[in-house]
């Protein structure tokens, strides 16, 4: 069984239990909250030396960082992670935009908004940036959208639970969804999907979800 360590109120964590959960897939979860620097103590240091979590542990010490790299290793062999090989490649096109484009900017606000105690006042002048670059962001999302049901392979997969996780969070901190119909129309088909948990839910709210394994 998989061990998952990651921080609850974290969108890098939660795209991976969303994902978990969405294959029905059993994991034990360990939380670690990197506001109390349980991320940088010598013991963790050993597991994953970034000091940063989703971690998941995959077998006998042996452990696998970043949250794309961990979407993509336990959706192989699933309906979320596309066989075709332009397919395959288009959904980690949009992986790499999330963490580039998305994830630097409305995670960025998310985390010091919304987390970190003070982060605004402490943040002022990079708020401005992370706005502008995030709408772009968002934008770009949005023409794609207005064309497509989902990111990749015309279905749902890893692409969208990436970036699922920091845009259902864009409203906490500062960012209007109003003016992109297609990403909110977009969330709430992700939201639809069988074995969908929200960014609140824990492993042991639920016994025996439906799922995107059993689904398909």
């Amino acid at each position: 069984m998989y061990k998952l360590y990651s921080m609850q109120r974290s969108g890098n964590s939660y795209k991976v239990r969303l994902a978990l959960a969405l294959l029905n897939v059993p994991y034990e979860a360990v939380e670690v909250d990197i506001l109390r620097g349980e991320s940088r103590t010598p013991d963790f240091l050993t597991k994953n030396p970034s000091g940063q979590v989703p971690l998941l542990e995959v077998g006998d010490d042996r452990y696998l960082a970043e949250s794309n790299a961990i979407l993509w290793y336990v959706a192989v062999g699933t309906p979320l992670a596309p066989e075709n090989r332009i397919d395959r490649a288009d959904a980690l096109q949009w992986m790499f935009f999330e963490q580039h484009a998305l994830e630097p900017n409305i995670g960025a606000a998310y985390f010091w908004l919304s987390l970190v105690r003070g982060g605004r006042d402490l943040q002022t002048h990079s708020l401005e940036d992370w706005m502008e670059r995030g709408y772009g962001a968002l934008q770009v999302m949005e023409n794609h959208l207005k064309t497509n049901a989902y990111f990749a392979a015309r279905q749902l997969t890893v692409a969208d639970i990436a970036l699922y996780g920091y845009t259902h969070l864009a409203d906490r901190c500062d960012f209007d969804l109003a003016p992109f119909p297609a990403i909110r129309d977009w969330l709430k088909r992700v939201e639809a999907a069988p074995g969908f948990v929200s960014m609140d839910w824990r492993p042991a709210d639920i016994d025996d979800p439906a799922s995107i394994a059993a689904s398909a």
